[in-house]
Order: C-alpha cells, then sequence, then structure tokens
C-alpha cells in the first residue's frame, strides 16, 4: 500500500534516485523494487553491488543515538549554562530547534549532521526547561522521564500487536490535529511574548484540558512514526534514511516529555 505521508513520499522520491543500477525502483504501490538481473560469465544472475536498505534494526540504533545526544547535551547545558541565561538558552534553542525541524521534515535528501544538530539543540531545550521546573518542583523531571518512556513503549506494544494502526483516515485526521495544535501554540507563544494570557498555559482547567489533549495527540503520533518505518523498509530506503524515521520519534518523545512535564506542574503548583 502506497504511503499517505507527504514527507516520506519525497523521501521516497529522492531514494529512487539514490539506488544503485541494481535495485529497481519500487512499485506503483510502494512494494520494494525487483532486482535486475545481471548474467554472469557462468551464466547464471549475478546480483550486483546495491545501496544496503534501511531496517527496523537501523532506526532503533539511530535513535537509542540521538536520544543519547540529547541526554548528554542536556546534562551538560544544565550544568553549564548559568541560571539567570536559562531562559535565554531555552528561547534560543526552542527557535533553533523549530527552524531544524522544519528543514529536516520538509528536504527531500536524508541528512544525518542535520538530525544529529537537531538532537544536540533539542538537548539544550530540554535541559533548560527541565532545570527550571526541577528548581520549582522537586522530583518532577524524573516522573515526566519515566511517564514518557512508559507511553512511548505502550503504544509499541500496541502498535507491534495491531491494536492500533495507522489507517488513511487516521494519518490525515493526525495530520490535521497535529497542524491545528501547532499553530494554536505558536500564536500563544506570540502573544505570551506581549503579555497576553490565552489561559492555555496558566494551570487553569482550560490548560490541564489543553495539555491532556496535547499528550494524546503526542502519544498517537508514535503511531505515524511507526507506520513511516513500516513503508520506508517496504519501499526499500538507503539505510541513512533511517535518521530521518529516528528523528521522527525523537520529535515525538521530546513533546511528549514538555507536556507531562506542564500538566504535573499543573498538579504541583500550590505546593
Amino acid at each position: 500500500m502506497k504511503t499517505s505521508n507527504p514527507v516520506l513520499a519525497r523521501l521516497g522520491q529522492a531514494a529512487e534516485r539514490e539506488r544503485s543500477a541494481g535495485y529497481a525502483p519500487a512499485g506503483p504501490y510502494g512494494q520494494p523494487g525487483i532486482p535486475q538481473q545481471y548474467p554472469s560469465q557462468a551464466g547464471y544472475p549475478a546480483a550486483p553491488p546495491t545501496v544496503a536498505p534501511m531496517t527496523v534494526d537501523d532506526v532503533v540504533v539511530k535513535t537509542v543515538a540521538l536520544l543519547g545526544i540529547l541526554g548528554i547535551t542536556a546534562a551538560a547545558a544544565w550544568v553549564l549554562v548559568p541560571d539567570p541565561l536559562v531562559g535565554a538558552a531555552w528561547i534560543g534553542a526552542a527557535v533553533v530547534g523549530l527552524a531544524l525541524g522544519m528543514i529536516i521534515s520538509y528536504s527531500r535528501m536524508a541528512n544525518p549532521a542535520l538530525v544529529i544538530a537537531y538532537a544536540v539543540v533539542e538537548g539544550v531545550f530540554v535541559g533548560m526547561v527541565s532545570k527550571a521546573f526541577e528548581t520549582l518542583y522537586d522530583g518532577i523531571v524524573l516522573q515526566a522521564a519515566v511517564a514518557s518512556f512508559g507511553i512511548f513503549f505502550l503504544m509499541a506494544m500496541l502498535y507491534r500487536a495491531k491494536v492500533l494502526r495507522a489507517t488513511p483516515a487516521f494519518v490525515k485526521g493526525m495530520i490535521a490535529v497535529m497542524a491545528g495544535l501547532f499553530a494554536v501554540m505558536l500564536i500563544n507563544f506570540v502573544l505570551a511574548i506581549f503579555g497576553v494570557n490565552t489561559g492555555l498555559r496558566d494551570g487553569s482547567p482550560l490548560a490541564i484540558g489543553f495539555s491532556l489533549v496535547c499528550i494524546v495527540v503526542a502519544s498517537l503520533s508514535f503511531v505515524l512514526s511507526f507506520k513511516e518505518i513500516e513503508d520506508g523498509v517496504r519501499m526499500g530506503l538507503p539505510q541513512r534514511y533511517s535518521w530521518v524515521a529516528a528523528f521522527g520519534i525523537l520529535v515525538s518523545l521530546v513533546w511528549l516529555y514538555i507536556e507531562i512535564l506542564r500538566l504535573l506542574s499543573y498538579f504541583q503548583g500550590d505546593d
């Protein structure tokens, strides 16, 4: 079945240009192409050299590597950035991370250097946010981290058991909802800079409800990532595209962690 994700579709088009002559383009519905046959001197078809295709193991290794980079960078930023500069580093990393994320998401080429740079910048962002929240609410960072990884593994098990599936309607709906939430959060951020309180991030019942919605959507976004990995493996994307798949998981994990951190803080605000 052909992927309904526009970004992955563009990656598939770019990957076709990278395949060696011995690797046929993917079929009309995304199934792997049939390797071309080249006669050998013995009269039997010989397999020509091909670009190594992406596997699930590749994505797992890259995801662990990116999480390690993010964790080390977050710890370093926590220790090295002075308290008076936490806010500036927080906002600066958020802006740079957003820019890098947009470039990676809509680029036609998988660029490991950009993905690693994103993990570094997000590490600074996560480190600064975590430091600010931990200063106010002792132990909240560990709680949010455990909850985030717990939800991730739960979603992976549900997807593996086929309880959750990324149908075309689900994918389209999730993309629309995520785009809407992104627009709302961006507008709220800009208004907050000018001192306008929309009630979405102040611990009110509206803020709690909004965070719960974001947590649910962030959790379901893992289903999109798992589907993209399946499609990428089936389409025969080159191995280095596993960095893009790992990037998708990292984005969802960071978003989920931040939203859980916010939600937990609302219930500890009166301590």
